[in-house]
């Protein structure tokens, strides 16, 4: 006979709690945190080493991946300050492990948090952020917003990276744009390249303005 067990807990409040203290923790201390999502390839740590020397402030940066420090190391050498955490398997950070990775000493300035290379998980978790930044790449096809909607809901910005190989794409831009429009009509969409550096300058201002103005 089946039996049911009831669930008194949501198995999402402990981790929502750390991450509602570490934001009030992070707003105090003047600090603005970017939940950086993006499935694997779609340039995460690539559009951070072309915006983070635009910001007027300091940047510090969690990289989030199931095994290996190659991103870390590359920022490292940029001169970027950078923790790795590794999940060992799990598809996404979450807030304990951010409480755990912020430095005590870091104040007034901004905090990118890549997260795992993946459009699902990330998207349902808080990790004590002001925005979620969703990388998306004209590589992964148009029909994206359709069927990963949750993190397309979810984020605050979205930058559209590759755009360079738009004309050696079958890329249908409407329709990739629509189907964001339906799940979040305001949010911004900036066309950015990785290659080019084209529209990482605008991407910059939109963060810049939502911390001083």
């Amino acid at each position: 006979m089946n039996q049911v067990i009831p669930v008194m807990e949501n198995i999402q409040d402990r981790n929502d709690k750390i991450a509602a203290e570490l934001n009030r923790e992070l707003t105090g201390r003047q600090v603005f945190a970017v939940n950086v999502m993006g499935c694997p390839g779609a340039g995460k740590t690539t559009c951070l080493t072309y915006i983070l020397p635009k910001l007027p402030r300091k940047s510090f940066v969690i990289e989030g991946d199931i095994a290996s420090d190659i991103d870390t190391i590359k920022l490292t050498e940029l001169g970027i300050a950078t923790r790795q955490i590794n999940t060992g398997g799990a598809c996404h950070l979450d807030s304990p492990l951010i409480e755990n990775a912020v430095p005590d000493d870091f104040s007034d300035g901004f905090l990118f948090i890549e997260n795992i290379g993946n459009l699902v998980c990330p998207a349902e978790f808080m990790i004590g952020e002001h925005i979620k930044l969703l990388i998306s790449s004209v590589t992964e096809g148009s029909d994206k917003p359709y069927k990963y909607p949750l993190a397309f809901e979810k984020a605050d910005l979205i930058l559209l990276n590759k755009c360079d190989l738009i004309p050696y794409l079958n890329f249908d831009e409407e329709l990739f744009t629509r189907g964001v429009r339906q799940l979040n009509p305001s949010v911004p969409i900036i066309k950015v390249s990785g290659q080019t550096g084209e529209g990482f300058d605008e991407a910059a201002k939109w963060l810049t303005e939502r911390v001083i103005g």
